[in-house]
């Protein structure tokens, strides 16, 4: 007896040498930060009342826009997100590369089911190797339009800036409104098959501004000092336009884009899409004043509504009179394509880079969007697309569908079912993509639905075409990839064509969303060294309701730095 509870203790303390083991095994997967920044999310709904209306609306800890969370470069940051609302949650962390940190990443039924009223999950990451200008942001339906605020990470302690040190720093976030509950507002588009009602406003750091009723009040400002110099930081948290932003009389130089430092490049105004950022020195050299920084619309498609008052807040100078006029800023007009091709000429990569010429993948794809036939017995209801069709987009095709599960736990957890890996890796007929798509709507501008994916080799080296289609209307996409930044090495106008294109391979800006110009094409290129299930899709949130978008499968190298971490105890189930 007595040496069987000896045998019995002897088991006992092995195993627990071996789960001692294996959690230094797993722990030794993940990236350590410097330190650690532990905040706690709240998802709270909160009325609020703008343009002459009350409406509840999702924030986070009561606030709109949400808190920023404020970090350094190698920082761990843990965030406890609690969901006190009706509605499903995530939130993704736009931007981040989650270094073997993807069951973090945040798009609904791609990396994680969504957390469920009532639940909550703890999202953990490092900023490895990352600073500048991020931001946060909800990743289910249209809750970005409130669930949203700044991640702002710092270069490491002792390193300074590439310039020369601003007097302060101030986030812009640009948004738009609606009156209408935004996630029914989803549901009610989707039925229609239709197209969205455009924003009742935009929005900076949640205000609209003095041009909209009810909103002389409503206004933010940035107080400033004659002779110094301000960093601004700014972010496109907009659900459906791209926008031009400018400041009366002042000039905005450009030294970093979606979070990685540029060449400094100064400008009249610049144009952001949503799901970009862009960090700008401005420099208060002005007679002392109140200037306004206003926001207005870039809408490069044709045959779609949107809202065309701009959004106004104030760069004012201290001891203006507060009964001045400002100052507007004179904006390009909404289609501006060549506004918009001249800001992204002057973006280059603060130093030069080492791209290889040697490409293991290349992938080809087309974005654009789509109409189907009717299929419904109630036509009047659900088919109020181009032609009586129902409104769609596509990559190569091929219409995104969010599984019941996310990919990634269908892909970890080799479920069968939920996706495939057969997205092809360039279009299955080539023609004249910008002038002579086929658009005999709807006969013959249908796609293909499914949960279609791409699978890389890890440490692959990728080369990825976007190619603009004209199958509805040619139209500036911007294309954002999660797990990666990429170097934009070349866009141009018309058909890519491989023998004519030009390619950037000494100093492309390093980006996260590209906006693919219209009638035009983008090429990328990155390294695939993070394994995962990456979504890539339009950062237009009609545009991935309507399916363009797909998600990359990079597979595992080798070793436990090269190897996708167990998911976390607390993922959320469906």
């Amino acid at each position: 007896m007595k040496n069987y509870i000896y045998l019995t203790w002897f088991l006992f303390f092995v195993f627990l040498l071996l789960v001692f083991a294996f959690n230094v095994h797993v722990m030794a997967q993940w990236p350590k930060g410097t330190s650690t920044r532990f905040y706690d999310f709240k998802v709270q709904t909160k009325r609020i009342t703008k343009l002459c209306n009350s409406k509840d609306i999702a924030v986070v800890n009561g606030m709109f826009p949400g808190p920023v969370v404020y970090a350094r470069e190698g920082d761990r940051i843990v965030v406890n997100v609690t969901n006190e609302t009706p509605f499903n949650i995530t939130i993704h962390w736009h931007g981040v590369r989650q270094i073997l940190s993807c069951w973090y990443d945040g798009p609904s039924y791609v990396t994680q089911c969504p957390i469920q009223s009532g639940q909550r999950f703890t999202y953990e990451f490092t900023m490895v190797k990352q600073k500048g200008t991020f931001f946060w942001h909800a990743h289910v339906s249209w809750l970005r339009a409130t669930v949203h605020g700044a991640l702002i990470v710092y270069p490491k302690t002792g390193v300074p800036y590439p310039f020369k040190t601003p007097h302060e720093e101030h986030i812009i976030i640009l948004g738009e409104y609606w009156v209408k509950d935004v996630v029914q507002l989803e549901r009610a588009t989707i039925d229609s098959g239709g197209a969205p009602p455009p924003a009742d406003a935009y929005t900076i750091n949640g205000q609209p501004g003095p041009n909209y009723n009810c909103s002389k009040q409503d206004v933010d400002k940035i107080d400033v000092v004659p002779g110094k110099t301000y960093l601004l930081r700014l972010i496109h948290a907009g659900l459906n336009t791209q926008n031009f932003f400018a400041i009366a009389n002042h000039k905005l130089t450009i030294v970093e884009a979606d979070a990685e430092y540029t060449k400094p490049f100064t400008t009249d105004r610049v144009m952001l899409g949503p799901g970009q950022t862009m960090n700008v020195l401005v420099i208060a050299n002005q007679p002392i004043g109140r200037y306004s920084m206003a926001m207005g619309p870039y809408m490069s498609a044709k045959g779609v509504q949107f809202q065309n008052i701009s959004s106004i807040s104030y760069f004012q100078y201290l001891s203006t009179n507060l009964n001045s006029l400002s100052l507007t800023p004179t904006l390009p007009s909404f289609n501006d394509n060549l506004a918009v091709k001249t800001v992204m000429d002057g973006l280059r990569s603060l130093n030069p880079v080492n791209l290889s010429k040697e490409i293991d993948a290349n992938l080809f794809v087309t974005v654009g969007l789509n109409v189907q036939k009717c299929q419904s017995k109630t036509p009047k209801q659900n088919c109020q697309g181009l032609n009586h069709g129902v409104m769609a987009a596509s990559m190569n095709n091929i219409s995104f569908v969010k599984p019941k599960i996310s990919v990634l736990e269908a892909y970890y957890k080799k479920i069968n079912g939920s996706f495939t890996e057969d997205f092809p890796k360039a279009p299955l007929n080539f023609y004249d993509f910008v002038n002579g798509a086929p658009n005999n709507i709807p006969n013959n501008t249908q796609s293909l639905n499914g949960t279609k994916t791409i699978v890389l080799e890890y440490g692959s080296n990728v080369r990825l075409i976007f190619q603009d289609t004209g199958t509805v209307s040619t139209e500036n996409h911007p294309i954002h990839l999660h797990g990666y930044s990429f170097y934009v090495v070349g866009y141009g106008s018309g058909n890519y064509d491989p023998k004519t294109a030009n390619f950037n391979l000494v100093d492309p800006p390093y980006m996260n969303t590209i906006g693919v110009p219209v009638g035009g094409w983008a090429a990328v290129q990155f390294v695939a060294d993070n394994p995962g299930v990456w979504f890539m899709h339009c950062h237009l949130d009609i545009h991935q309701s309507w399916g363009l978008g797909t998600a990359i499968i990079v597979k595992n190298g080798k070793g436990d730095l090269q190897t996708l971490p167990q998911p976390p105890a607390d993922l959320p189930r469906c």
